[in-house]
């Protein structure tokens, strides 16, 4: 069977900022909800295995249907705001939708399944409508056997088990009321066997785990409290009226019957440790051993003050006590939302507010001893624009979270296979971010919802510690030009919005001369700089992408009335040009900056509404934009009267609302790579090559603005992205790929034909596309393909070592990679085949 043309290389995505959103299976892969998706990970191999698209709202839910051999999991279920159910069944390797529960008419906040026997899945489900839904599951066939109604109170956790020594399912769950609700399944409906008090404010997690033929229930909630529950089966002679000895101090017990057989609860105990609301609680998985099944007593918290702890009781007395705790100390950041443990116990992870994932391994050779572990990581908001680096080595990416963040190949000591991970955050700001343009290899300029463009440099602790992961020669990027004089590092002071840059000597303590004027003073008391240098050789944990990856702002640029929406930088790294949020004429000008001086070198007035994307071509001579009013305009460089004149535009082309082809809002524009074409993309389902462009003196502009030189291709859904491949195929036509609001990333061939444009011609040919889980759930926001051939991160020192250099060399030309920017949060790096095609 011949290669798919497109190949999912790497998915950036976090997970969603709801509490009950990340399951750890049995089988090692960590489930979490992204947007609208379900993405499965593994931990080990530090990649997405496969994106679970089916969902039209927010995955709020997602838990693995545990096996009771705790064997590997085959199904899946996830609840979001689009008020469904989604039962997920693994199929040969792949994992299908097998089910859907409709009937919450309220978002599903939280989910727990169970298996019954007989392949039925019983799934208890709790949703924003005030109910406790029951389903159950069998085969492809679904139904709703019990509802259970809470007036105007909220259940924010549900978690099922079965009554020691019977098959009867139990049901907790833990909600607004600050009471724990027991119910069991009698004649087949759910009758309320009991309600636990203790809480003294909203409970946010319970979770079952089964022991000695015990049941043990953990329950945590806003008061900073963790109660742990025992509920077992009492024998006939314990329920009997006979006397008790007065003098034994005993627990309450709540005492409860099913089927004539008793029970029995008690509190088992408290546990005080947090400081801030707890959100999670999570038992270890039980581990097989000798054929047997054993839970270990070790319970897993997760809090809003930023910590996880480890609970166990300890041996001789039996007193529950803290084990380990792990976390961050300070920082601008809320805390955790949940925590999950791996089967065998030895890694844990958290999910926090800000969606990223936070993951420690245990040292094996140090007991007690965690460590933080790398984990993927991603946006939680809409990504907005991306950008590959000029040696196709990264792509920076910003998004509507108010972050850019950097990604980059990289190969673990024990690896065969690169990854992609971030490495560096070069900017967290205050507003969010819409667009960027790369200037060089090291610096960038931004914008986001505000009137000001800012450019960043990297520092030198980047360059040092991208050349350690990447495994690219140190002394090769400190020889180039944009790497002189660079900054250590940066940060941002206490009420600052702009990354500071710190140099060598502002790393060492500055030491006051006894007597000297102010040495008492607020200010020397507190250290200036919180960025601290890091040596790495794998990518870093949140906390140091926080705090200790940030790039210097080096300029602000001030010259738009409105908010940033576009820019674009030239291949010669002489010109950036911008453009901003425009209703009318005067604000719609596109302004040109010098990048070796960042002044204002012109102002180019053509459009009457926001020029939504521009596009130098490669050899630098035009420059491209296109417009809310429909139009595009084309500006070509003046020849420089002198050696050292700075660049200069003029007005060369342009269509007006009299021969506009598109009649919607041109959403993309892009250069072929011989500069003789280009492309436009709009929401009226269009896409256009015009051209062929000339920068001869004796050129006619007017052949361009009279028609397209391609036929009219209709995608069939609006085209938000697009993108000319810069290497072309081996029968001379251009390679283009499209992005659609729907989601879906298209390839296309496009060959110049010689006839003139008609219905007849067919000079488009579609030659891919993305599949139901490869591709974007909501808008695509931009396309970029990597400015060179083959993959990033399989050079000598990648995936292929030990092949010759010539089998390498032939092999990685045969591939192209395209990044792609969507606003269901992710960026995804596709592997397109050129032989494929």
């Amino acid at each position: 069977m011949a290669a798919p043309v497109m190949q999912t290389c790497h998915v950036a995505c976090c997970a969603n900022r709801t509490p009950n959103v990340v399951s750890w299976g049995h089988g090692g892969l960590i489930a979490y909800g992204t947007c609208n998706s379900v993405a499965v990970y593994d931990p080990q191999e530090r990649d997405v295995v496969c994106l679970l698209n089916g969902h039209t709202g927010r995955v709020n839910t997602v838990q693995w249907v545990h096996r009771e051999d705790s064997g590997t999991e085959t199904h899946l279920v996830s609840g979001g705001s689009d008020n469904r159910l989604i039962v997920w069944k693994a199929l040969n390797g792949k994992f299908v939708q097998n089910v859907e529960c409709t009937g919450h008419s309220g978002p599903v906040c939280a989910v727990d399944a169970i298996p019954l026997g007989d392949s039925q899945i019983l799934v208890a489900s709790s949703a924003s409508d005030s109910t406790v839904r029951m389903w159950l599951c069998h085969e492809e066939k679904v139904e709703c056997v019990h509802t259970i109604l809470f007036g105007n109170g909220f259940m924010m956790d549900v978690s099922l088990a079965l009554l020691p020594g019977s098959r009867v399912p139990i049901l907790a769950c833990g909600g607004d009321d600050c009471k724990v609700h027991l119910y069991v399944q009698f004649d087949g409906q759910f009758k309320k066997a009991l309600s636990l008090p203790g809480h003294e404010d909203w409970i946010r997690g319970v979770e079952w785990a089964t022991r000695d033929g015990e049941l043990l229930l953990a329950s945590c909630s806003q008061d900073c409290l963790i109660r742990v529950w025992k509920l077992c089966a009492k024998s006939g002679g314990d329920t009997g009226s006979h006397e008790v000895d007065s003098t034994l101090i005993k627990m309450k017990e709540d005492v409860f019957e099913v089927k004539k057989k008793g029970y029995a609860v008690s509190l088992e105990t408290v546990l005080a440790g947090h400081e801030n609301r707890v959100y999670g609680v999570h038992w270890q998985p039980p581990l097989h051993q000798g054929g047997e099944e054993q839970q270990p007593l070790r319970l897993l918290s997760a809090s809003m003050d930023k910590t996880m702890i480890l609970w166990a009781p300890e041996e001789g007395s039996g007193v529950w006590m803290e084990q380990m705790r792990v976390g961050e100390v300070g920082g601008n950041t809320l805390g955790f939302y949940g925590c999950q443990m791996s089967p065998c116990g030895s890694m844990i992870v958290a999910h926090a507010f800000h969606g990223a994932l936070h993951l420690w391994s245990h040292n094996r050779e140090k007991e007690g001893e965690w460590s933080p572990g790398v984990v993927i990581s991603g946006h939680f908001n809409a990504v907005q624009d991306l950008s590959w680096d000029p040696e196709g080595e990264f792509v920076l990416s910003v998004g509507s979270d108010q972050t850019t963040r950097l990604l980059t190949p990289w190969r673990g000591k024990h690896s065969m296979k690169s990854t992609w991970h971030e490495i560096s955050r070069p900017q967290i700001h205050g507003y969010d971010m819409q667009c960027l343009a790369m200037v060089g290899r090291f610096q960038y300029v931004s914008g986001a919802d505000e009137k000001v463009l800012r450019v960043f440099r990297a520092p030198r602790n980047f360059v040092e510690n991208f050349a350690n992961i990447s495994g690219t020669s140190l002394e090769r990027m400190l020889a180039s030009s944009d790497t002189a004089d660079l900054p250590e590092g940066a940060s941002t002071p206490a009420l600052g919005l702009s990354n500071k840059a710190v140099f060598q000597g502002d790393l060492t303590p500055k030491n006051n001369v006894d007597g000297e004027a102010g040495s008492n003073s607020v200010s020397d008391q507190y250290q200036e700089s919180y960025f601290h240098p890091l040596n790495l050789t794998e990518p870093p944990p949140e906390d140091h992408l926080l705090q200790n990856t940030l790039w210097p702002e080096v300029q602000k640029l001030y010259g738009h009335g409105f908010e940033m929406f576009c820019l674009a930088s030239d291949s010669a790294k002489t010109v950036v040009a911008s453009a901003c949020k425009a209703s009318k004429q005067e604000h719609a000008s596109v302004l040109l900056w010098s990048v070796s001086s960042w002044r204002q070198l012109q102002a180019l007035p053509c459009h009457t509404l926001t020029v939504t994307q521009m596009a130098f071509s490669p050899d630098a001579r035009f420059l491209l934009a296109v417009s809310r009013d429909r139009t595009w305009s084309l500006w070509k460089r003046d020849a420089p009267l002198q050696d050292d004149a700075e660049p200069h535009f003029s007005l060369y082309a342009h269509t007006g609302k009299n021969n506009a082809v598109h009649t919607r809002i041109i959403w993309s524009c892009d250069w072929s790579s011989d500069s003789k074409y280009f492309v436009t993309s709009s929401r009226d389902k269009k896409v256009i090559v015009w051209g062929p462009c000339s920068s001869e003196a004796g050129a006619d502009p007017s052949v361009l603005s009279a028609g397209p030189c391609s036929s009219i291709l209709d995608v069939g859904d609006s085209a938000t992205a697009v993108a000319l491949c810069p290497l072309q195929c081996s029968d001379h036509s251009y390679l283009l790929a499209v992005g659609l609001e729907s989601g879906r990333v298209l390839l296309y061939k496009w060959r110049p034909s010689q006839e003139p444009a008609g219905p007849g011609r067919s000079d488009w040919s579609r030659c891919g596309e993305t599949d139901a889980s490869q591709s974007h759930t909501l808008t695509v926001k931009r396309l970029r393909w990597r400015p060179r051939a083959g993959r990033a991160g399989t050079g000598p020192m990648g995936d292929r070592a030990g092949e010759s250099e010539e089998e390498e060399e032939e092999e990685e030309s045969s591939w192209v990679q395209l990044a792609s920017a969507g606003a269901d949060h992710s960026v995804k790096i596709f592997n397109v085949s050129r032989l494929a095609l």
